[in-house]
C-alpha cells in the first residue's frame, strides 16, 4: 500500500461544507493509465505497485490510510440558470496531499459512486468521457494552461447506462483545490455569511495567502480571481480551446480549467464555433467566453459583497468597479499572447488591427487556426522549407497583402529570424487535440478495447510544440466525413 502524504484542510472546515462518505466499490476494476510522472511530483512511490492494487486504489476500492473522502457542496449558474444545489455528484475528495515542493494538492475521484448530491443519477463515469477528460487535460498542461491533472484511468467492470450501455471508469483528478464560483454561491444563496467568510478565508490562505495583509482582504480576493481568469480565458483564446460548458460551477477559484465534458479545440477559425451538444444557443461559443468569464465573475462578487463593506451600496459599487476591470485586464493578456504568436517583441499600437484583419481572413477563407500560426513560425525564419507548408496557408491575394504588412512589421524587430521563429513555435503548437482524432482514439478504446491509438495520441500531445517524425497527419485537419460537431457530457 503506498503512502499518501495527507493533510486534509478542507474536511476539517464545518460539516455542511460538505458529506462524508466512502466511494462506492467497483465490480472488476482494472488499469487503463497512470500518469507515473504526476505521481512522483506528487510525491507518491507507487515503483513498487501493482496493477491489481493500483486499481482498486484507483477505483475506490481501496481507501489509503489518511484518506478522509468526502462529496463537497457547491451551487451554480448553469447556462445561465441558477441551480441551488449541484455537488459532487459522482466524484468524491479522497485529501489533499503534500507535492516534494510543499504545495498542496487535491486528489479527486470521479465515477466514484451516488453521493447525496447525485440528484438521480447514477454516480458513475462512463470510459470515453474519462479518457477525453485524461487526453484533453494532459495536452492543456503541455501547452503550459493552468489545470487539473490526471492521474489515473480505471475501468470499472459494470456498465453504466446513458443513451446505451457504456463500459464504466474511474478517473483519479488532481487539482490544487476544487474550490469553485459555484461553492460561494451555495452558502451565499442560504444567506450562509459566516460559511461565505470562512470559505473566502480558507480560499485566501490556501491560495492567495499574500492577501491577508491586503486593506480589504476580499476586495483583493475577487480581483486576483479575476485576473487568473482573465489570463486562463486568454490562453483558451490563444489555442482554440472552447471549454463549452462555463457554468459557474466550472469555474475555479484557483484559476485551473476544470470539467472536460463537451469541449474540443477549434479547427476552421470561426469565433462562433460550438461544440457542446446542450449549447443550443452558442451562449458558450468560442468567441463568448471572454464576456460568460466576466458574468461568472459578477456572480462570485454577488457572493462576497457582505465582505467588501458593511454598506450594501459601497459594497455593491467596489464590486462593480473590479468587474469592469475585467474587459481591460482579459484585452491585454489576450493581446501579449497574440503578439507573441506573431512574434512580435515590441509593442506598437497598430498591433491589434494587424491581429484583427488575420482573423478576419481566417475567418473568411476557413483557415485552419493552429496550422496557419505554425506555418507562420516557419516562414518568419525565412523561405519555407516545407513542401507542404503552403497547404496551410490561404491562398488568396488578400491574403498575401497580409503578409506582407507583418513582414513590414518584423522588420522593425530587434530579434534574429531564426531567435524569433523559436520564440513563436515555443507558442504556437504543432499538435493540438484534435477533435477527430480524439475521437477515434475514443471509440477504439470503448468500442474494441484499444487502447494504442489513445496512447500514441497521448504521446504526441505530450511535446506540443515539437514537430514528430511520422507524425504529421495528427496536424491535418479533418477531411470532411471527419469532422466533428457535437461533443457531449459524460453525464
Amino acid at each position: 500500500m503506498p503512502s499518501f502524504n495527507f493533510d486534509n484542510t478542507y474536511a476539517r472546515l464545518p460539516e455542511r461544507f460538505g458529506t462524508r462518505l466512502n466511494p462506492t466499490p467497483v465490480q472488476d476494476p482494472r488499469l487503463i493509465k497512470l500518469n507515473r510522472n504526476l505521481a512522483d511530483q506528487l510525491g507518491l512511490d507507487l515503483d513498487e505497485l501493482d496493477n491489481k492494487t493500483a486499481a482498486a486504489l484507483f477505483s475506490g476500492n481501496l481507501v489509503p490510510e489518511g484518506a478522509e473522502p468526502l462529496a463537497m457542496a457547491y451551487a451554480g449558474h448553469q447556462f445561465g440558470n441558477f441551480v441551488p444545489q449541484l455537488g459532487d455528484g459522482r466524484a468524491i475528495l479522497l485529501g489533499e496531499v503534500i507535492d516534494r515542493a510543499g504545495r498542496r494538492w487535491d486528489i479527486q475521484l470521479k465515477g466514484s459512486g451516488q453521493t447525496p448530491f447525485s440528484r438521480r443519477g447514477d454516480g458513475r463515469a462512463a470510459l470515453g468521457p474519462v479518457l477525453r477528460e485524461y487526453l484533453i487535460s494532459d495536452a492543456m498542461h503541455a501547452l503550459g494552461i493552468p489545470t487539473t491533472r490526471a492521474l489515473a484511468a480505471v475501468t470499472s467492470g459494470e456498465p453504466v447506462f446513458r443513451e446505451t450501455p457504456l463500459p464504466g471508469a474511474v478517473l483519479t483528478r488532481v487539482a490544487s483545490s476544487h474550490i469553485r464560483i459555484g461553492t460561494f454561491q451555495y452558502f451565499a444563496m442560504r444567506e450562509d455569511r459566516e460559511a461565505v467568510k470562512l470559505l473566502a478565508d480558507y480560499a485566501i490562505g490556501r491560495h492567495y495567502p499574500d492577501l491577508k495583509s491586503a486593506p480589504n482582504p476580499y476586495s483583493a480576493l475577487l480581483t486576483t480571481v479575476q485576473e487568473r481568469q482573465a489570463s486562463l480565458i486568454a490562453r483558451w483564446m490563444h489555442v482554440g480551446f472552447i471549454h463549452g460548458v462555463m457554468n459557474t460551477d466550472n469555474m475555479t477559484i484557483s484559476g485551473e480549467t476544470i470539467d472536460y465534458g463537451p469541449c474540443a479545440f477549434m479547427d476552421q477559425y470561426n469565433p462562433d464555433t460550438v461544440f457542446s451538444s446542450i449549447d443550443d444557443f452558442g451562449r458558450y461559443a468560442f468567441g463568448n467566453q471572454p464576456r460568460i468569464a466576466q458574468w461568472n465573475l459578477a456572480r462570485f462578487a454577488e457572493t462576497l459583497l457582505p465582505l467588501l463593506h458593511d454598506e450594501q451600496d459601497s459594497a455593491i459599487a467596489i464590486a462593480v468597479e473590479i468587474i469592469n476591470r475585467f474587459s481591460d485586464i482579459f484585452d491585454t493578456f489576450w493581446l501579449t499572447g497574440m503578439r507573441r504568436k506573431l512574434g512580435l517583441a515590441i509593442e506598437q499600437q497598430d498591433d491589434k488591427q494587424l491581429i484583427d484583419s488575420l482573423l478576419q481572413l481566417l475567418q473568411q477563407h476557413k483557415a485552419d487556426y493552429t496550422n496557419v500560426f505554425r506555418a507562420l513560425s516557419h516562414i518568419a525564419e525565412g523561405p519555407a522549407t516545407e513542401p507542404t507548408l503552403n497547404d496551410y496557408l490561404p491562398q488568396t491575394p488578400d491574403f498575401d497583402n497580409w503578409l506582407e504588412r507583418w513582414q513590414t512589421r518584423l522588420d522593425q524587430e530587434t530579434e534574429s529570424p531564426a531567435q524569433r521563429a523559436e520564440a513563436m513555435r515555443r507558442v504556437n503548437p504543432a499538435y493540438i487535440p484534435r477533435n477527430h482524432k480524439a475521437e477515434q482514439a475514443l471509440s477504439a478504446a470503448v468500442q474494441d478495447e484499444d487502447f494504442s491509438k489513445f496512447e500514441a495520441l497521448l504521446a504526441v500531445l505530450n511535446k506540443p510544440f515539437t514537430e514528430q517524425p511520422g507524425c504529421r497527419h495528427y496536424q491535418e485537419p479533418p477531411q470532411p466525413d471527419e469532422r466533428v460537431y457535437q461533443t457531449f457530457c459524460g453525464t
